[in-house]
């Protein structure tokens, strides 16, 4: 294990997703969802075949033996990815970043109801104290009327953070059969021809300027997927998960300068404590982790006896 090495390519992964972002949010007025997801979708496709070839698995990396696994991943994915990309362009950049949150201490409580995965008082806890701050955060803009913009966001993307949690359990159910290069080329190749599903709903011709800002961000989305693959080659997840709440100093940054978005206290204090509740339980993961090693070690010294 290269734990620096993970921690890196772990920070790098985030930036580029937050590019994505940031692109897709730049071109909310001049295409619907939809394409943006197809954009995102299809022009990462490239990417993510260089991938392959370089690690010698375009041959039989994509090959699955749950397809009807990948179209339900996919399926829900897509849906999480088209409403994210529909509350960028109703709500501030930030507080799409900090309602997103939600999606990891949602997946505790799914993993729970799913996976059948036991899940204490104190994760439980923490996903209640992360789902405050969430709460917090959404409060200035559900407290006005629900017709409005803001409000219509909001709701948008903490309904993306719900269908984001669920893609995830759906991923680790296809773990256990399927390796990595699989889940990401098939759920690129799903979400690219659901997103032409969208094409009746009023698809836009783009310009020039706005085409080439989809395709980065089609581009900017495949190597964020990589790097984030990659990152768990060399670090365990418990140790480079917590650098994903370094998207908030970029989506503050940008939001700020780029458009000129102006965070509010309300955002600040709840993505501060949704932060703090998922920190509390990515320790707690690791520290189970530990635990029950220490618990293998153990019975193995027992046994060698």
């Amino acid at each position: 294990m290269q734990p620096v090495h993970g921690i890196l390519l772990k920070i790098v992964s985030v930036c580029m997703f937050m590019c994505m972002a940031s692109l897709v949010k730049a071109t909310a007025d001049a295409v619907p969802p939809g394409q943006a997801v197809f954009f995102r979708s299809f022009f990462a496709l490239p990417i993510i075949f260089g991938w392959l070839a370089m690690r010698r698995e375009l041959q039989h990396g994509w090959k699955t033996q749950n397809p009807l696994g990948h179209f339900w991943r996919g399926l829900i994915g897509t849906c999480a990815m088209g409403l994210g990309f529909t509350g960028l362009g109703l709500l501030p950049l930030p507080e799409v970043t900090a309602i997103g949150y939600a999606a990891p201490l949602l997946v505790v409580v799914f993993a729970a109801m799913f996976l059948d995965e036991k899940v204490g008082v104190f994760r439980l806890s923490t996903v209640a104290l992360g789902m405050t701050g969430v709460l917090i955060v959404l409060s200035p803009r559900l407290s006005v009327d629900l017709g409005a913009t803001e409000g219509l966001g909001a709701i948008v993307v903490l309904m993306g953070a719900v269908l984001a949690a669920l893609a995830q359990v759906f991923v680790r159910k296809l773990v256990r059969t399927e390796n990595t290069a699989a889940i990401v080329f098939w759920f690129t190749v799903t979400s690219s021809l659901l997103a032409l599903l969208s094409i009746p709903w009023g698809w836009e011709w783009p310009g020039w300027g706005a085409a080439a800002l989809l395709i980065c961000a089609g581009l900017f989305g495949g190597i964020g997927q990589i790097f984030l693959t990659s990152s768990y080659r060399y670090a365990d997840a418990s140790l480079v998960a917590p650098f994903d709440y370094s998207s908030m100093l970029l989506a503050l940054g940008i939001g700020y300068f780029v458009f000129g978005e102006v965070p509010t206290g309300a955002m600040l204090i709840g993505a501060a404590i949704v932060i703090f509740a998922g920190v509390l339980i990515i320790w707690r993961e690791r520290q189970l982790g530990l635990q029950r090693a220490q618990a293998r070690k153990a019975m193995g010294q027992i046994g060698g006896k």
